[in-house]
């Protein structure tokens, strides 16, 4: 069983890979038929920047996505709260 291991972290590495270039594939073709606001494609790429840049830092590719999901995970919580607060006062 432990000789399955290392071809099904190659297959799910090999799966979301294709999957994030289809994501972008998609997104550059809803771009440019005029389907998709340009913040949004530009919003959607910004966690990926952020592992990226991280990963190219740290050196270290699995601490890297974990730190990147804990700073998606604070700017989310604060873009929720700055849209809260906007909303009270308007």
């Amino acid at each position: 069983m432990a000789e399955i291991v290392p071809y099904a972290i190659w297959a799910v590495l090999i799966v979301t890979g294709a999957s994030v270039v289809t994501i972008a594939l998609f997104g550059i073709r809803s771009l440019s038929w005029g389907n998709a606001d340009t913040l949004t494609i530009v919003l959607t790429m910004i966690p990926i920047a952020i592992v990226g840049i991280l990963g190219l830092i740290m050196g270290n590719w699995a601490d890297a996505a974990v730190l990147g999901s804990l700073i998606g995970l604070v700017l989310a919580t604060g873009a929720l709260l700055m849209s809260s607060v906007r909303g009270l006062f308007s």
